[in-house]
């Protein structure tokens, strides 16, 4: 009985209910615009970097409505694995913003797949990256909605100090 009382006591207390942003801030638009233009500013449109950033953004706070997302992740994540949410593990994030950025047919972008810590029970972390078109997956730029319960996190590849990305061809479709 106590280990019930217990879930629900972390129930109430920290399963708070993200809800999507109506308009995603134009600071972080501009911001991760600029970063991916930075990638490759003389191949990459200014006007499809701010397209995907802002696509990216907006397909965020679809997820989050589609998961019914709670906040912490790993408290959401238990819920997933209880069968009490229908969705929402890191790989779910990635793979599904993978599968709309894909189809959008961006000129200028490719995008792949990471992960860091593979095959460890709670270690394992997925993430999107994107690229330039033909370019390699080190000089990327990670998009994580998970880490942060919907709050979009974007750096470059390498410069990531939480985590230690490596290609994760395994999940990727061929071109």
């Amino acid at each position: 009985m106590k280990p019930v009382i217990f879930l629900c006591a972390v129930w109430i207390l920290t399963a708070c209910s993200v809800k999507p942003v109506a308009h995603p801030p134009k600071e972080k638009i501009n911001a991760l615009s600029t970063l991916l233009v930075s990638m490759d500013s003389d191949h990459i449109s200014k006007d499809e970097a701010r397209h995907l950033a802002t696509d990216i953004f907006t397909e965020t706070g679809a997820l989050i409505k589609e998961f019914d997302l709670v906040s912490p992740p790993l408290f959401h994540n238990l819920l997933v694995n209880t069968g009490l949410r229908k969705g929402g593990l890191c790989y779910q994030w990635s793979d599904a913003l993978y599968a709309h950025l894909r189809a959008e047919n961006y000129q200028d972008f490719d995008f792949h797949l990471a992960v860091a810590n593979k095959g460890e029970y709670l270690g394992e972390h997925n993430a999107l990256v994107v690229v330039p078109k033909g370019g390699q997956v080190e000089e990327g730029v990670i998009i994580d909605p998970w880490r942060n319960s919907g709050k979009l996190y974007f750096s470059r590849f390498k410069e990531d100090k939480e985590y230690h990305w490596k290609h994760r061809l395994d999940r990727c479709q061929s071109e």
